[in-house]
């Protein structure tokens, strides 16, 4: 299920808005215009403006927007001032990646525990965090609350784990693998296809090669 008012890409757009913005503050400034969001980035003012008005942010021309209240603006439209807890299911080397990436901080986003069905990896520790028995996820997700999911297990094992997670209450879902698992209407799936990904640079390399 998704929110159909707000364009995807918007969505998309407004982290780096924020990551960049993040870094003019670093560097001490206090005021940032949509302009200059749009020159870094390589897209039309009129977009960035379109973009940040959907968080409530007006800018004031010639001045554009204080920085600080910019930041808030963005992370309270896209729900990193609270704090959420995600389990991830499939400790191998992916799972262990996304364990380690400290950059989830800033959204609120909270990786609490992973499972897995390798008895070499369970009990293990990565990062802090312990790898559980895959038959402990319901249990332990409907207990602490846990609503939003990561799944880095092999393929053929995505759907099944996907099942497990709606049943456990989860509501969100961050898949990894190639495969589009089946999740009801109000289960939110999003799917990062990292072979797609990959293809589109071999296929541009390919076309620069051929220049």
């Amino acid at each position: 299920m998704t929110d159909t008012t707000i364009p995807t890409n918007t969505i998309r757009r407004l982290p780096r808005y924020y990551h960049y913005m993040q870094d003019l503050v670093d560097q001490g400034d206090k005021y940032v215009t949509s302009d200059q969001i749009a020159n870094y980035f390589g897209i039309h003012p009129t977009q960035v403006r379109k973009d940040l008005a959907f968080t409530g942010l007006i800018g004031k021309p010639k001045v554009g927007h204080v920085l600080q209240e910019a930041l808030e603006s963005v992370r309270n439209f896209l729900g990193w001032d609270t704090n959420s807890k995600a389990f991830i299911v499939g400790a191998g080397n992916l799972g262990s990646a996304i364990i380690g990436y400290g950059g989830f901080d800033v959204t609120g986003v909270s990786i609490v525990a992973a499972f897995d069905t390798d008895p070499d990896k369970i009990g293990h520790v990565i990062n802090g965090i312990e790898v559980f028995p895959m038959r402990k996820f319901t249990d332990m997700a409907l207990k602490m609350g846990v609503k939003i999911g990561i799944i880095t297990c092999a393929a053929e094992a995505a759907e099944a784990v996907a099942n497990t997670m709606v049943v456990s209450g989860i509501t969100a879902i961050w898949n990894f693998t190639p495969v589009k698992p089946y999740v009801p209407e109000n289960v939110i799936m999003e799917q990062t296809e990292l072979y797609s990904s990959l293809a589109i640079l071999s296929r541009r390399i390919k076309e620069l090669e051929g220049k």
